[in-house]
């Protein structure tokens, strides 16, 4: 059985609608990352290993938070944010201002065209965004992680996934009788589809916070 057959398919496929979805949760977004996102948000930032001066790329900024702490560890590099909501592109824009780091550039896009020349970046970090893609974008949007990246760049993503204990499982339970407490996110699995796309050194670590699980993958692109 293949990951397509493991996950659930996207509830609402629409890019539009769900970007609407998440600018009318932008500013309360905070409180559900607090709740169920900030172990995995301290995790994905240690396995960043930032040298400082690598140029990183932030997918999906969302609120800005993690783009905040990607930025301050690399003060004399590049550090860009795309995202394609409007409300919370402009919570991402408040928070850089708020902390100083007017070097931080922002950009309104979309994930399966990123606004970048191919092998531009050392990171791509990607938060909470393939598990709201129907499945046949999921691997068009690595595949763009991937084109954006340099040879040995690394890809750092942290989804909702499916949940390895059955009380983690309430959320796609819920998600599959169409019952969508999770402004669309459903359980994903990346590794197998970086090991379609041709990353090397995959690496994978599960986690759940407040029954929300979640899964860190790391990976290199060949060049």
């Amino acid at each position: 059985m293949g990951w397509r057959d493991e996950i659930l398919e996207a509830h609402d496929r629409r890019h539009a609608k769900v970007a609407v979805t998440y600018s009318r949760l932008a500013p309360l977004y905070e409180l559900w990352a607090r709740a169920a996102e900030s172990r995995p948000r301290r995790r994905v930032l240690e396995l960043a290993s930032i040298e400082d001066g690598e140029s990183i790329l932030e997918v999906a900024t969302g609120t800005g938070a993690q783009l905040v702490e990607l930025a301050r560890r690399n003060p004399s590099g590049r550090t860009v944010g795309v995202e394609l909501s409007d409300g919370m592109l402009a919570q991402t824009r408040k928070r850089l201002e708020r902390e100083g780091l007017n070097g931080v550039q922002t950009i309104q896009g979309d994930a399966l065209e990123l606004p970048s020349e191919d092998g531009r970046f050392d990171l791509v970090v990607n938060g909470y965004m393939l598990d709201l893609l129907p499945k046949e974008e999921i691997p068009r949007a690595l595949a763009e992680f991937k084109r954006v990246l340099k040879p040995g760049g690394r890809v750092l993503l942290s989804n909702m996934t499916v949940g390895e204990a059955r009380h983690h499982r309430v959320w796609d339970r819920l998600y599959e009788r169409g019952i969508v407490l999770t402004a669309n996110c459903r359980g994903v699995l990346a590794a197998p589809v970086l090991e379609e796309l041709g990353f090397d050194d995959i690496r994978r670590e599960y986690m759940a916070q407040a029954l929300f699980p979640t899964e860190i993958v790391t990976a290199r692109n060949p060049g």
